[in-house]
């Protein structure tokens, strides 16, 4: 049985149906996020849709050029790819504040400053430069070392770790601990499907766990010895603190989370309508967007959204196991691996379920970097969909 080999029928039109669905998604809560209380004044500087709207499609050229090149082009290229964007993170650090090129947030050394463009952070685009050259180094140990023991499995996590150690250094150095977390999923995420041994893997997640429960119950006990030998800085604690009690904090760390819950538990089943927003929540069109889509359409609304993510994942997943080239595999994974973390801690911070961090709704929240960062790995999937079907049908033929 011969394979369609037309590219109307290898490309993906379900994973472009579903990245329709969040556009409008985005459109309808972003614009309705720049409006609150019962006359609808505005509480932003500009309006943010057409903006969004551009970037969208700036990330549909991407997409475009992504599935211009094969699975191995990347994986030629994985090495100069991954080394280019830890440059990049380290030119930014390199930089002196005073440059018009660097620009500083919050503290976040994080982002270039581009005449006519405008802000971009390279930590979004690194996430997908680092899915590239962790599942190129995964690929090419398998391929070297045929026969699996003990000691290649040791080795092969000590490269995954040490590939991971330049990006996550610099992107501490920004002080950019919710991007640091997601390499650190992405990670875990490559251990598990690298196929290395559970004993080790189990061990390793165990201490891990171990590390982290006692790092939190010394920022509630022990601040002193982290703050003046680890050097963690007061603003860490003080989310931490806001999380587990918002309302000792409310008058500074914990409003952000106060006003967001009640944003949420105002919407109650199915939400204000459109536009109906009433409880002001800063950040509401970026990181803080699913206060709006909760408030607006309710429960009922928010569990829309969220299957939709879990469309999503499905549909990643089913190509991931449809994949019969292993760095096509991983990438996939790591892909699926990141847009999760994503989506999890995201809505888990607006809900108290996770500590706040600067982290934005995947392909919803208003960002240029964060969509254009998505939407660079999103094309990576439609590239390994479209010339795997190739492959497919020539290697049938060669039989």
């Amino acid at each position: 049985m011969k394979i369609p080999n037309k590219p109307a029928d290898r490309f993906d039109w379900t994973l472009a149906f579903i990245l329709l669905l969040f556009f409008l998604v985005s459109l309808f809560a972003i614009a309705s996020a720049q409006t609150t209380g019962q006359y609808k004044i505005d509480t932003v500087p500009k309006n943010f849709v057409p903006s969004q709207i551009q970037w969208y499609f700036i990330g549909c050229v991407i997409i475009a050029i992504t599935m211009f090149f094969e699975p191995d082009q990347y994986k030629k290229a994985a090495w100069v790819i991954y080394g280019g964007g830890v440059f990049i993170l380290a030119l930014l650090i390199i930089l002196p504040d005073t440059m018009d090129l660097v620009s500083k947030r919050n503290g976040a050394k994080s982002w270039f400053h581009l005449p006519g463009i405008g802000s971009i952070q390279p930590a979004e685009f690194m996430k997908t430069f680092f899915i590239i050259g962790m599942a190129r180094m995964i690929t090419v140990h398998h391929e070297k070392f045929a026969k699996k023991t003990l000691k290649t499995d040791f080795f092969l996590l000590g490269k995954i770790i040490a590939v991971l150690f330049l990006p996550l250094f610099f992107i501490m150095m920004q002080t950019d601990l919710g991007t640091g977390l997601v390499f650190i999923a992405i990670t875990a995420a490559f251990v598990v499907v690298a196929g290395i041994t559970w004993r080790i893997i189990l061990p390793v997640f165990v201490g891990t766990a171990t590390i982290g429960a006692t790092l939190l119950w010394m920022t509630l006990y022990a601040q002193d010895f982290l703050q003046n030998k680890l050097g963690l800085r007061p603003y860490m604690f003080e989310r931490i603190y806001s999380w587990l009690d918002p309302y000792s904090y409310s008058s500074n760390e914990g409003r952000h989370l106060i006003t967001s819950l009640n944003a949420i538990g105002s919407g109650e089943v199915f939400g204000k309508g459109y536009k109906g927003r009433e409880v002001y929540v800063a950040e509401s069109h970026t990181d803080f967007i699913f206060t709006t889509i909760s408030e607006d359409w309710g429960f009922i609304g928010a569990s829309l959204v969220i299957c939709l993510y879990f469309f999503l994942i499905y549909h990643l997943t089913k190509i991931t196991l449809e994949l019969k080239d292993p760095f096509s595999t991983y990438i996939c994974a790591g892909i699926i691996a990141m847009i999760t973390f994503h989506v999890f801690e995201n809505i888990g911070m607006t809900i108290q379920l996770l500590p706040i961090t600067g982290i934005p709704l995947p392909f919803i929240s208003y960002g240029g970097s964060s969509l254009m960062g998505n939407m660079l790995a999103i094309g990576l999937v439609f590239s390994m969909k479209f010339h795997h079907r190739t492959y497919m049908f020539s290697s049938d033929d060669d039989e």
